[in-house]
C-alpha cells in the first residue's frame, strides 16, 4: 500500500471543497457515539464487513482478480459486474478505518487492494470478469450491459474514501491510471457510447474534487450530456436512462438504481458548474419522484420486471420492488440536493429513506440482507424468485449489489447527519454523537427514533453570534424547543437559533412521538382507501409473529380513530410496538353485494393488532406482513 498520512479521520462522501450552499463537515468533525445508529454501525464494523470479505472469497469475486492477474487458474465466476462488489466493500472499510483504526480490517484492505491492483492491465484497463471472458477487442463494445464504467465508478469512490479516510493511496493510483486510459477511449471523436448503468458520473466528480484532475470532471460532463441519444442503439433506451436528455426528462424512469445514480451525478455537475437551471430541473424531478413514484417507506422502483420505476402511482404492495440499492441511491441524491440548496425537505426525505427504505434491507444482526423490500407478504406465499422477501434476508446474492452498498452507507453515516456554513452548524438528523463546524461544536444525546427528546450540549463556541439550525421534521407538529430563554414552539422546517453561544449551554428539542395514520394517495390503486401507521420517523407494519391466536394479518381491519397503545419489545433491540384495537367489518352498503364465492359465512370478530417498525420485521420468523392497513367500513 502507499501510505499518505497517519492522521486519518472519517471523511465525507462529498468533499467540503464542493461549492455548495451547505458544506459537509471536515474529516473527523462528525461522530456517532451511542444510541440507535451506533449499534447498527458496531454490528456492521464487527460482523458485516468481515462476513463480507468471506463472501467475496466464497463467491469467486476475489479469485476473478487473482486469475486475471495470473496468480491463479480457472474461469470467471459470477456477474459481469462482479468487481463492483469488492469495490463497495473496500469503500466501506476505508470509511471504517477513518472512524477508528482496526488492524484486521486494515490488513484485509491491503490484501484486497493488492489483489485488485495486480489484475490491472498495462494500459490501465481493469475489469477482471471481462478480461477473463472477452478479448481485448471487445472492450467497451457492449456498454449497455457489460458495466465496465459502472465498476470503475465504484472503484473511484472506494479510492477516494480510502485515500481521505484511511490515508492510503494505492487504490487511487490504480484509479488514476484508469482515468488516463478512459481519456483516450472517450476522447473527442472516439467512443460515443454512454454506460448502461450510470454511477461513474458522481464518482468522477468526486475524483476531481480530490485530485483537481479537470479531465475527470470533463468526462463526467460528457457522459451526462451525451445521454438521451441512444448512442448504444438499444431497443429499450428508457430502461438505461438514455431515452431523453437529462435536461429534458420529466420523471425518473427505467431501472430505478440507474436513474437515481444518474440524478445524483447530474446534481454534482450542476453544483460544480454553477448551473442553476440544471439544479432547478433536478429539484423538480426529485419532487415528482417523491410524490408519484415513491412508496410510503421512501422505497423506489415498483416493477420486478427490469427492477424499474412504473407509471405514476403504480405502487403495488406485495409485488413492490423497492430495491435496497435504490433507497441508498435516493439518499445520495437527496444529500446532494440538501447541500446545494439547504432546503429541509431533502433532510426530511433522507430521514424517511434511511429508516424505512435502507434499514429494512439489513437484519438487526447486520449480516443478512433483503434485496427487495415489498410492503406486504401474503399468507401462503411461495418462495420462488431468489430475491423475494419470502426467503427472508440472506447473507449474499448472486447479484450482490445490496449487501456491500448497505455496509458502505452505515460506515459513512456519521457524515450524513450535519453540515456547516459561514454562519454556523446545521443538524439535519438526530443521533447521539458530536458534531463540529461553522465555529460551533456540540454533543447530542437522544434515544431517537424511539423517543423524541434530543438533548444538545454546546461544547465550544466563539465569542460572537453563530447560528445553530435544527431540523423540525414535517411530521412533528407540536414540537417544542427549550433554551436558556425558556420553552417555545418549534414549527416544522428549519429552526435557526442565533446568538452568542456559551460552552456548557443546553438546548432540548422535543419532537412529538404520537402515533399517526396516513392515507394512501387516491391514485395508488393497490392501497387506495387504506392507511399506514407511523410514529416519529418510522413507518410501521403488522407482522404475524406479533399477533395472538389464529388471526392472520391478511384479515386485519383497523379504525384510525381508535386509541393506540405503546409497548417496548426488548427482543427487537427495544423497538416501540404499537397496539391497535380491532375493528369489525360492516355489512355491505345497500345495493352492493359480495361475489357468490366470496360471501363470508360470518362477520369477522374484532381483533387487536400489534405493529412494529417496518425495518424490524422478519428478524424472528418469516410470515405474513403488511404496511398498508384496510380501514373497517362504518356500518
Amino acid at each position: 500500500m502507499t501510505p499518505r498520512n497517519t492522521a486519518v479521520a472519517l471523511a465525507p462522501p462529498v468533499s467540503p471543497v464542493a461549492p455548495t450552499s451547505l458544506r459537509p463537515l471536515a474529516p473527523g468533525a462528525g461522530r456517532i457515539t451511542g444510541g440507535f445508529w451506533a449499534l447498527r454501525q458496531e454490528r456492521n464494523r464487527r460482523d458485516a464487513l468481515r462476513a463480507g470479505h468471506r463472501q467475496l472469497e466464497e463467491s469467486g469475486t476475489l479469485d476473478n482478480f487473482r486469475i486475471a492477474a495470473g496468480a491463479a487458474t480457472g474461469e470467471a465466476r459470477g456477474m459481469i459486474f462482479q468487481d463492483s462488489d469488492a469495490y463497495k466493500w473496500l469503500e466501506a472499510v476505508g470509511y471504517e478505518l477513518g472512524r477508528g483504526e482496526d488492524a484486521e480490517l486494515r490488513g484485509l484492505l491491503e490484501e484486497v487492494t493488492a489483489i485488485v491492483a495486480a489484475a490491472q492491465q498495462e494500459d490501465g484497463y481493469l475489469n477482471a470478469v471481462h478480461q477473463l471472458r472477452h478479448s481485448p477487442e471487445e472492450r467497451y463494445s457492449n456498454l449497455a450491459w457489460n458495466h465496465e464504467l459502472y465498476c470503475y465508478g465504484h472503484l473511484f469512490q472506494a479510492a477516494v474514501a480510502v485515500s481521505r479516510s484511511a490515508g492510503e493511496d494505492s487504490l487511487l493510483e490504480v484509479s488514476l491510471r484508469i482515468l488516463d486510459h478512459l481519456g483516450e477511449v472517450f476522447a473527442p471523436g472516439a467512443h460515443q457510447g454512454v454506460p448502461g448503468h450510470p454511477e461513474i458520473e458522481m464518482a468522477l466528480v468526486e475524483l476531481f474534487r480530490l485530485t483537481g484532475r479537470r479531465d475527470a470532471l470533463d468526462l463526467a460532463r460528457h457522459l451526462t450530456d451525451a445521454r438521451g441519444r441512444n448512442a448504444n442503439a438499444i431497443s429499450n433506451p428508457g430502461y438505461f436512462s438514455d431515452r431523453v436528455p437529462v435536461r429534458e426528462t420529466e420523471t425518473v424512469e427505467g431501472h430505478a438504481v440507474r436513474a437515481l445514480y444518474l440524478a445524483a451525478g447530474a446534481t454534482d455537475l450542476a453544483i460544480e458548474d454553477g448551473d442553476a437551471d440544471l439544479l432547478e430541473h433536478l429539484r423538480s424531478l426529485f419532487t415528482t419522484a417523491l410524490h408519484t413514484k415513491a412508496y410510503v417507506t421512501g422505497g423506489m422502483g415498483s416493477r420486478w420486471d427490469w427492477e424499474a420505476f412504473g407509471d405514476p402511482f403504480e405502487l403495488s404492495t406485495d409485488r413492490g420492488y423497492a430495491e435496497t440499492c435504490a433507497g441508498i441511491a435516493a439518499v445520495q441524491w437527496a444529500w446532494r440536493l440538501l447541500l446545494a440548496t439547504g432546503d429541509p425537505v431533502y433532510a426530511d426525505a433522507i430521514e424517511r429513506f434511511l429508516f424505512n427504505a435502507v434499514l429494512p434491507g439489513v437484519s438487526l444482526a447486520g449480516t443478512e440482507f433483503f434485496y427487495v423490500n415489498s410492503l406486504q407478504l401474503r399468507d401462503g406465499a411461495i418462495a420462488d424468485e431468489g430475491r423475494s422477501i419470502v426467503h427472508g434476508r440472506r447473507g449474499w446474492f448472486d447479484c450482490a449489489c445490496c449487501p456491500p452498498n448497505v455496509m458502505r452507507t452505515l460506515s459513512a453515516l456519521d457524515q450524513y447527519l450535519a453540515t456547516a456554513d459561514e454562519a454556523g452548524l446545521q443538524l439535519h438528523q438526530y443521533a447521539s454523537g458530536t458534531w463540529a463546524g461553522g465555529g460551533l461544536e456540540i454533543a447530542v444525546e437522544t434515544e431517537y427514533p424511539h423517543r423524541g427528546r434530543v438533548r444538545i450540549l454546546v461544547l465550544a463556541a466563539p465569542e460572537e453570534p453563530r447560528t445553530l439550525s435544527l431540523r423540525v421534521p414535517a411530521w412533528a407538529e407540536g414540537a417544542t424547543v427549550t433554551t436558556a430563554e425558556g420553552e417555545r414552539e418549534a414549527r416544522p422546517g428549519t429552526l435557526p437559533l442565533q446568538r452568542v453561544f456559551v460552552p456548557g449551554e443546553k438546548i432540548v428539542l422535543d419532537l412529538p412521538m404520537t402515533a399517526r395514520f396516513v392515507r394512501a394517495p387516491h391514485r395508488a390503486d393497490a392501497s387506495r382507501g387504506a392507511v399506514a401507521l407511523e410514529r416519529g420517523p418510522l413507518v410501521y407494519a403488522l407482522e404475524q409473529a406479533d399477533q395472538q391466536g389464529t388471526e392472520r394479518v391478511d384479515d386485519a381491519l383497523v379504525d384510525p380513530a381508535a386509541p393506540v397503545a405503546e409497548q417496548v419489545l426488548e427482543d427487537l433491540d427495544g423497538v416501540v410496538a404499537l397496539d391497535l384495537p380491532g375493528a369489525a367489518a360492516a355489512a355491505p352498503e345497500d345495493g352492493v353485494s359480495y361475489l357468490p364465492w366470496d360471501a363470508p359465512s360470518a362477520a369477522p370478530t374484532p381483533h387487536a393488532w400489534r405493529a412494529i417498525p417496518y425495518y424490524a420485521w422478519a428478524n424472528r420468523e418469516i410470515g405474513p406482513m403488511r404496511v398498508w392497513l384496510p380501514v373497517a367500513p362504518r356500518g
